[in-house]
């Protein structure tokens, strides 16, 4: 009889343990870079960005965040019913992207990440947001004024970007190419003389230039050399979150939120910005 207590003891304890692990699953973190499956009440949600992109993604040295991409993120967590306080900002480099968005390390991911059909195979998109151009920075008193002459000169990107793939593919194949793991060391490259010029999009090059400590040093050669549709990056299959973004950046566009935060990041670099991309509207390069 004694024995048969402890027993029926036990299994009624087994059964009030996995009674509250299963009433405490829904605050665990989900496969999306969500600790929420149900909104941004109380929850948290993870947004893919970049840390060394000034006037796009850059993490200031008290720790908080500034730039367009990181507006644009911002609109849409609240957009999706989150707030400020709600949003972990995580580094997504270049090359991590895709696995990060794999990984449920983040939601979504807004890291000045161009749309073509290579990277449409492996995630989602939203947008595009932002239409910018392939371009070079090169010292102000450089040479290179047209991409042929990067030929037998030392280019630097960065590590799984397009700009480095267009390089290598078409643009000037003679180039001596010199991938980096980010834009600030090309750009500490270039200062330095170790690379001839920097290349990616006009929008981030324009971020760099207008740093005080680079202002007059550097100048865009104002070559459109391809076209970047910038779009927000989903986890593959997540087609419900691809919708509500979409619907986000619409509205960005519409309440004037958009043109504001491109006025304050990139303005003061004088960057002269394409018209809002209508969604889901991709500019091809030309043939």
């Amino acid at each position: 009889m004694k024995l048969r207590k402890v027993t029926a003891a036990s299994a009624a304890a087994l059964v009030l343990a996995l009674t509250a692990t299963a009433c405490g699953g829904d605050d665990s973190k989900d496969d999306t870079g969500s600790s929420s499956s149900s909104g941004g009440s109380g929850g948290k949600i993870k947004v893919g960005i970049k840390y060394d992109q000034p006037g796009l993604g850059l993490k200031k040295p008290d720790g908080s965040f500034a730039g367009f991409d990181v507006d644009v993120a911002t609109y849409v967590a609240k957009q999706l019913g989150y707030k400020p306080d709600q949003i972990e900002f995580v580094e997504t480099k270049s090359a991590d992207r895709e696995n990060a968005l794999a990984r449920g390390d983040v939601k979504f991911i807004a890291a000045t990440y161009s749309i073509n059909d290579e990277r449409k195979q492996k995630v989602d998109f939203a947008g595009p947001y932002l239409l910018a151009h392939q371009d070079l920075l090169i010292k102000s008193d450089s040479d290179i004024s047209k991409a042929t002459d990067l030929n037998g000169k030392k280019l630097c990107s960065v590590t799984g970007s397009t700009s480095a793939q267009n390089v290598q593919k078409s643009i000037a194949p003679k180039a001596n190419l010199k991938e980096y793991s980010s834009y600030s060391e090309c750009i500490a490259g270039l200062q330095s003389g170790a690379v001839d010029a920097v290349t990616t999009d006009d929008s981030i090059l324009a971020g760099f230039a207008s740093q005080d400590q680079y202002k007059g040093k550097f100048k865009l050669a104002g070559l459109k050399l391809s076209n970047e549709n910038y779009g927000v990056g989903v986890k593959k299959g997540d087609s419900a979150t691809v919708d509500k973004i979409n619907k986000a950046l619409e509205q960005m566009v519409s309440d004037g939120s958009w043109q504001k935060a491109v006025d304050a990041n990139l303005g003061p670099a004088d960057y002269k910005n394409e018209p809002a991309p209508k969604i889901g509207v991709i500019v091809p390069n030309a043939s």
